[in-house]
């Protein structure tokens, strides 16, 4: 007896609610594209600040006029360096240090007989 008033073949399926392997082909493809659209979209969204972003390694470089004295030191060391030679605190050349490293720029700490700089390494 059939209650959905479906038609019923000879391996006793209904025609109507069987699934096809068209059909079933074809929900595979539209799920496919789903996870391949979201992987592509995921990988977007994380590949576009990564490359606009500076490398922050805890590291910078100490130069005093033109000649680097420190290269590829932590940024606490380089603003004790900095500090001495400039005779100011160690506290904001080592915020001033910080930002160096965050942002890949260049800050003058102090002009004594020459420039003392903080770089990015």
């Amino acid at each position: 007896m059939q209650r959905d008033g479906g038609v019923t073949g000879a391996s006793g399926l209904n025609r109507r609610t069987a699934p096809t392997m068209e059909g079933q082909l074809m929900n595979v493809l539209n799920k496919s594209r789903v996870v391949v659209a979201s992987g592509l979209m995921f990988a977007a969204a994380l590949g576009a600040p990564a490359q606009a972003q500076v490398t922050q390694d805890g590291l910078v470089n100490v130069n005093v006029g033109d000649v680097t004295i420190l290269e590829d030191v932590r940024v606490g060391l380089a603003a004790q360096v900095a500090a001495q030679i400039c005779g100011v605190k160690v506290g904001p050349v080592a915020v001033l240090g910080r930002a160096v490293d965050r942002s890949g720029g260049t800050r003058t700490v102090c002009e004594a007989a020459q420039d003392v700089t903080i770089t990015q390494n």
